[in-house]
């Protein structure tokens, strides 16, 4: 079963500690309710016969986990980019070396992933990197799963559920919290995880 890590993001802009304390705690509850759909799945599917009579209980499990499961995992790349407080992006780094390859400069991508995250609506502004083409791919998931690039490794989690700004940034503050976000960002574990993926490659 999957366990809550040991995630204490910096609270970064206007962000106070209560709402990283509060959003960690939904985060816990996707794992919970993840945990439970897999015992529940289990229990459905250890015959021919139970799986025929749970057709349908089965398929809304099945169909709720992947939400379930997006919010954990996007969770964990969005308090790990902001744990250890802002890092810069080194210039030697081959994420920063890439981003330019693809942007120019890294004014023009984060221009970029901003303008991603304004997209109207709850979701996710993600950076992915892409193992077959050797490429970085920004991209917009609603909710916590609609919109996930296959076989994509998530770079850069950008939380763009009203509970990660509201209490602190108001409606009218999205933008803001976006640039913040960007500001304060631990590049250092981006790049982590940009290496262990293209090490997998």
């Amino acid at each position: 079963m999957f366990t809550p890590q040991p995630l204490t993001p910096a609270p970064f802009g206007k962000i106070t500690q209560t709402t990283h304390d509060e959003h960690h705690k939904l985060y816990e509850g996707y794992i919970k309710h993840a945990n439970l759909i897999m015992e529940h799945g289990l229990e459905f599917a250890k015959d021919a016969a139970s799986i025929e009579k749970y057709t349908y209980e089965l398929g809304e499990l099945q169909r709720r986990f992947s939400f379930e499961w997006g919010g954990m995992r996007n969770h964990e790349v969005y308090f790990k980019l902001l744990e250890g407080g802002a890092q810069p992006l080194h210039t030697e780094s081959q994420l920063y070396l890439d981003i330019i390859a693809q942007w120019d400069t890294l004014e023009i991508f984060v221009q970029r992933m901003t303008m991603t995250a304004l997209t109207r609506g709850i979701g996710w502004a993600m950076l992915y990197y892409d193992r077959k083409t050797d490429r970085l791919l920004p991209g917009w998931v609603d909710e916590q799963h609609l919109g996930q690039l296959a076989d994509c490794q998530i770079i850069i989690a950008l939380d763009m559920w009203e509970h990660a700004y509201v209490a602190d940034y108001q409606p009218s503050g999205k933008k803001q919290y976006v640039e913040d976000f960007f500001k304060n960002i631990n590049w250092a574990a981006a790049s982590e995880l940009y290496t262990a993926a293209k090490q997998k490659a």
